[in-house]
């Protein structure tokens, strides 16, 4: 099938996923994405459809043991079955370090950086009085990233491993995936409103 388009990966997205969490995730990752395909030259549909339906069977299939249904290979099953632009699918594939595929293209790359630094990111201006993104700054985050403790799950090693195949310095691509996320605040819910504040 050809690429579909960012309503229909969207709607896809929403299908098979309720949580709103998920789906702000999905969002966040979309436009860190996006930055790097302006950044790079990317096809910037390809990336961002990508981006928005890296995780599409997570709510269903959480499992990254189950050798079967387990994310994303669920997910990658449904891709290929409706014929999805194999680029989407290496490098849906390739954010799964555990699968062991390799990343050999800059769309694998930026996915794999981008991921995990999202949910970081979103950790930081969620602890902030104001819960506004646009106020976070790097050193906020890298204040934050030094405390092992603070949003533990985020794979710290896994952030620095895909700023490196980018060719970027960790701080660097901080400050592109947050800049990216901060076009989005209202998207995200980190626009202060959770705060009391107005946009």
């Amino acid at each position: 099938m050809p690429l579909p388009t960012r309503d229909e990966a969207w709607n896809l997205l929403c299908e098979w996923t309720a949580s709103e969490s998920l789906r702000k995730h999905a969002l966040a990752v979309e436009a860190g994405v996006l930055a790097y395909a302006r950044r790079f030259g990317g096809d910037a549909a390809l990336w961002g459809v990508t981006a928005l339906l890296h995780d599409l069977d997570f709510e269903r299939y959480p499992d990254m043991d189950d050798p079967v249904n387990g994310h994303p290979r669920t997910a990658l099953r449904y891709l290929r079955e409706h014929d999805y632009p194999p680029e989407l699918i290496q490098a849906v594939a390739g954010h799964a370090p555990f699968l062991g595929i390799p990343r050999t293209a800059q769309l694998d790359a930026a996915l794999y950086a981008v991921d995990e630094l999202t949910g970081l990111i979103m950790a930081v201006a969620y602890v902030r009085p104001g819960k506004d993104i646009r106020a976070v700054e790097v050193r906020s985050v890298k204040k934050k990233w030094k405390d092992r403790l603070f949003a533990a799950a985020v794979n710290r090693a896994d952030i620095e491993e895909g700023a490196a195949e980018l060719g970027l310095d960790i701080w660097e691509h901080v400050g592109v995936v947050l800049e990216a996320m901060q076009g989005i605040a209202a998207e995200l819910g980190l626009d202060g409103r959770l705060a009391g504040g107005t946009a």
